[in-house]
């Protein structure tokens, strides 16, 4: 079996005024799908954050991927780190999203090449990361504070006649009345039984009221989780956290760094989870060390690929550390890695996030996956159990080069509503 094609197909997707630490939520969102075509025309399909340089980079390693064979993925892989060189931890960046080329570029391939393989001997890609630890892999309601609108052409402006979430979707969440009411609208479409916060966007005291009324809202049985994205300091993280004792199911990335987040972690009886101060192999031994986090949040792209977190799995249920997944705006493709992934790691011990509600197009046939009380139910179909709308894919690459964006820049974005606003590493 030899893979004698490559296409990559930058896309955009709509996405909303969403607020983070870095800034705001261009009006769409870049993914890049990638298709490896076989002699006897089996396509096996990967997805990854976009960017003008990740293009740039998958482009080059199409030398390095066209006739190979989609099993030896250890001489593919060997071949993609030779060509891009080393590219440690310390390229990830300050951002909230990691910004390595090397990561994503084999995570995408790695994906396509399994979808390959299963096609090819019939079986789902959970059988070849060794077979379901479970069937359903549980998805949590992932909360934004927002401005109005829905993002695209709608800008900020608002649909009338949207109704229920297509509704929640496009208001405006500045406040904690305003979570409260995103989030019932989220876990009532999608059924989701665990809720998380993306804070560092509002003052710090404003975010532990919005999670104190999410408690009241939904009561002790539905776990809870805030994510400030590492901007605020030691002192500030332990005083609001301190008010959050009791309250969260776990606290991601107060504090910047693993030996702040050892601080804070030993100051306060609340579970810490990281995918910003814990984020490659490299950190490993500094995690042990610090004891910086109960709890990992492994990514795929991020991490290297679907091997790849099952090392990480590894790691985790060697030294204690809990596992969850980390999710970023994108389609279909990516969510079904995801849940193949995470169906397929016995020690995934807490619900994954998704952006996936927030996003509204699709490359697929047959359209949106769709939640099961707040679950994805892994199917028995041959590799990722997905197939490739080619003209809604046309039609998002149209989008794409319409749109103008080459890159994520939340900040620039930020600057548009707010002149002058400047991302900081540690805002409070």
């Amino acid at each position: 079996m030899k893979i004698t094609d490559m296409h990559i197909t930058p896309i955009a997707i709509v996405d909303p005024p969403l607020l983070n630490a870095a800034g705001l939520h261009a009006p769409y969102a870049l993914r890049i799908i990638i298709e490896l075509v076989t002699a006897d025309n089996i396509y096996g399909l990967g997805e990854v954050p976009g960017s003008a340089k990740t293009l740039q980079a998958l482009e080059a390693a199409k030398d390095a991927v066209i006739g190979k064979d989609p099993f030896q993925l250890n001489a593919i892989k060997q071949e993609i780190y030779t060509r891009f060189g080393e590219e440690g931890v310390e390229f990830r960046g300050e951002a909230p999203w990691d910004q390595r080329r090397q990561v994503h570029v084999f995570s995408a391939l790695e994906v396509a090449c399994f979808d390959l393989m299963g096609k090819a001997t019939g079986r789902p890609v959970v059988d070849l990361l060794g077979g379901r630890a479970r069937d359903r892999v549980d998805f949590s309601a992932y909360l934004f504070y927002k401005y109005e609108g829905a993002g695209g052409e709608l800008g900020f402006g608002a649909d009338p006649n949207a109704t229920g979430w297509a509704a929640a979707r496009q208001q405006a969440a500045l406040d904690p009345d305003g979570v409260v009411a995103q989030a019932k609208a989220m876990c009532d479409e999608f059924g989701f039984k665990s809720i998380k916060l993306k804070g560092g966007a509002m003052p710090p005291a404003e975010e532990t009221a919005a999670m104190l009324a999410l408690r009241e809202a939904f009561g002790p049985n539905v776990p809870l989780r805030l994510d400030p994205n590492a901007i605020w300091s030691v002192e500030t993280a332990i005083e609001q956290g301190r008010k959050l004792e009791g309250i969260l199911e776990y606290y991601e990335d107060p504090v910047r760094g693993q030996e702040n987040m050892g601080k804070v972690r030993r100051a306060l009886n609340i579970p810490l989870a990281t995918n910003m101060c814990t984020t490659g192999f490299e950190h490993l031994p500094g995690s042990v060390q610090h004891h910086s986090e109960d709890i990992i949040l492994s990514d795929h792209h991020f991490w290297g690929g679907l091997r790849a977190s099952l090392e990480l799995a590894a790691f985790c249920s060697a030294f204690g550390r809990g596992l969850s997944m980390h999710s970023n705006s994108h389609v279909g493709i990516s969510l079904a890695a995801m849940a193949h992934l995470a169906a397929a790691t016995p020690n995934l011990t807490y619900a994954c996030d998704t952006h996936y509600p927030w996003q509204s197009e699709e490359v697929l046939v047959n359209g949106r996956f769709q939640f099961d009380e707040g679950a994805l139910v892994i199917s028995n179909e041959p590799g990722l159990g997905v197939e490739l709308d080619r003209a809604k894919l046309e039609e998002l690459h149209d989008q794409y080069i319409s749109c103008g964006l080459t890159e994520r820049n939340d900040e620039i974005e930020m600057q548009k509503v707010v002149p002058g606003w400047k991302f900081e590493a540690q805002r409070w």
